[in-house]
């Protein structure tokens, strides 16, 4: 992961510092299936996000992971990635 256009290196950066619509690559997080359905069971219970047979009726023709979960991901992984400067990602502004 790079971090072209950036002034400031990691450990200094706030969410201004983040281009709106700018594209950032963290990696690739592989979810199993058990793990799509166990979200989706608890948290989004949608036939395409519970029911990977029942999931092939859909307009998605198969299981997807629930946008919730996905979201979910990436926090993850913002915060395992700022975790390391011990400073939270807020704004400098007041």
């Amino acid at each position: 992961m790079g971090s072209p256009g950036f002034k400031a290196p990691v450990e200094d950066r706030c969410f201004e510092d983040y281009v709106p619509g700018s594209v950032h690559e963290f990696g690739l997080i592989r979810i199993e299936e058990e793990a799509i359905v166990a979200f989706g069971r608890r948290f989004d219970p949608q036939l395409f996000h519970i029911d990977p047979e029942g999931a092939k009726s859909t307009t998605y023709g198969g299981l997807i992971a629930s946008g919730w979960h996905t979201a979910s991901l990436m926090m993850r992984e913002c915060v395992l990635l700022f975790a390391e400067s011990r400073k939270p990602l807020f704004s400098r502004r007041r």
